[in-house]
């Protein structure tokens, strides 16, 4: 069995969850290494600190002979799947898309951005209908090898002109 050093793991493009907990609190952790995780005071700041996190968790994870997850690429996960709902959740579905002049399937895959908390594009045209999911879109999961990895990092930092 080969194994690898740490730099190798450090190279791979993990996911980084990045949680907006307080107005001055950011949590973050490696989906892929149960336990890893840190807190900052901004969300650059808890991205710097993930990054020793990790190493710290990969060094042991190595001392202690355990096995170390390896993201998943991309590249596994084609971007469609099928959905069975309901034919009344279907008809629902359809009317509120129709309200909000966009097709069904660019509203069924801007509520699912909304629910895992995915940074919405600038064309998404139909607004947060529920507190809760204003709240949601603090959080966001970057893949560093995602080339709006630093444009998203910078966007999740509070405004001082908001």
């Amino acid at each position: 069995m080969r194994t690898h050093d740490i730099n190798y793991y450090l190279s791979l493009p993990y996911t980084i969850e990045l949680i907006r907990e307080h107005d001055t609190t950011w949590f973050a952790r490696v989906a892929e290494l149960p336990g890893c995780m840190t807190e900052g005071d901004s969300a650059a700041d808890a991205v710097d600190m993930i990054q020793d996190a990790m190493a710290g968790w990969i060094e042991l994870a190595l001392e202690d002979g355990r096995a170390i997850p390896e993201p998943k690429p991309l590249e596994e996960f084609s971007g469609k799947f099928v959905v069975r709902v309901p034919k009344s959740l279907h008809r629902d579905l359809v009317a509120a898309a129709a309200r909000e002049e966009v097709s069904l399937n660019q509203f069924i895959a801007t509520e699912l951005a909304r629910v895992v908390g995915r940074p919405l594009p600038s064309s998404a045209r139909i607004a947060p209908s529920t507190p809760l999911r204003r709240h949601m879109l603090a959080r966001t999961t970057l893949h560093e090898d995602h080339p709006s990895y630093q444009t998203e990092i910078d966007s999740a930092e509070p405004s001082s002109e908001r």
